[in-house]
């Protein structure tokens, strides 16, 4: 089939590059404009503009498509040049409804959960923050709202205790991958079914301001932050006055005031929480790298409250 695809992250990248390998012809990309990145904030391409470029295919960067002069590119790529259906995954606007109607066969998006939970735009985030069990990929017709269309496929995936957002990134982008392929190869067989109107929640974009954690919280939802906040923003907290990281920690017994230090050794760094204690076991210093606790105190040591 020839399509366009639409996507700028790597869990799109992935997405892409296994439609071209299963013989899928993309006529167009869309992607997100290149954006200041790293140390020198030099201008990146998006993951996906990699992929599109490397495989020689057309890119087209709009900073939005709200205006119909702007379509011009996507109308060619279909009427000119046979584009049936649009993919799109973690693309990053609104497609309003003029653009969805220009592919013949519509478009369909690859999302990160198990509609209608988590609607939005970070999906593995907020599942890990909430504590679901399972999450996974949902193949979903689009139309003018958010993540409400009607679905095609949709496969399961369990939440391990220690997945973080990137590790389960990674395993949803393959998963997502592997169903847009099946979705593509038995497009006109899927039935399309109605997300049902109970259980719908909502993952609102990740704000950097979320990263300090509160340490009046249960120590329960504090990990689960820790790693629902891996591999960003990163979780924060004042160790000897200054912000620090935390990657990795673990729940555990302990009695005493919300962000009292209760023990600092080779084992970890346990604070009181809200309810129990949590043991900061990986973290990493304004402008070092991410190292283990007992490498941390060699170098800060703490004393306890």
């Amino acid at each position: 089939m020839k399509i366009i695809f639409a996507g700028t992250p790597e869990f799109a990248a992935r997405a892409l590059e296994a439609l071209l390998a299963s013989g899928h012809e993309a006529v167009l990309v869309l992607t997100q404009p290149d954006r200041p990145a790293g140390r020198g904030m030099v201008l990146q391409a998006s993951a996906v503009k990699k992929v599109a470029l490397a495989h020689g295919i057309p890119v087209f960067q709009p900073e939005r498509l709200k205006d119909p002069a702007t379509h011009g590119p996507i109308r060619a790529a279909c009427v000119e040049h046979g584009a049936e259906l649009m993919v799109v995954a973690a693309y990053g606007l609104i497609l309003p409804q003029a653009v969805l109607d220009l592919p013949r066969r519509g478009c369909i998006n690859i999302h990160a959960s198990l509609l209608p939970r988590w609607r939005g735009a970070a999906p593995i985030h907020r599942a890990i923050e909430a504590g679901d069990k399972q999450t996974g990929i949902t193949i979903m017709k689009m139309e003018a709202g958010l993540d409400t269309g009607p679905m095609l496929l949709a496969e399961t995936v369990d939440i391990g205790a220690r997945d973080t957002t990137g590790s389960l990134h990674d395993l949803l982008a393959e998963l997502g991958g592997r169903l847009a392929v099946d979705a593509l190869a038995r497009f006109d067989e899927l039935v399309p079914a109605l997300q049902p109107e109970s259980g719908v929640t909502y993952a609102t974009k990740i704000d950097k301001a979320e990263a300090r954690l509160d340490w009046t919280q249960p120590a329960t939802v504090l990990e689960r932050k820790l790693r629902a906040f891996n591999p960003f923003p990163g979780a924060i907290v004042t160790l000897a006055d200054e912000p620090v990281k935390v990657w990795r920690g673990d729940v555990v017994a302990g009695d005493g005031r919300p962000g009292q230090v209760l023990a600092a050794d080779a084992a970890g760094i346990v604070v009181a929480c809200g309810e129990a204690a949590l043991r900061l076991t990986e973290l990493q210093k304004p402008g070092g790298r991410r190292v283990t606790s007992a490498e941390f105190l060699h170098g800060n040591p703490l004393r306890l409250d």
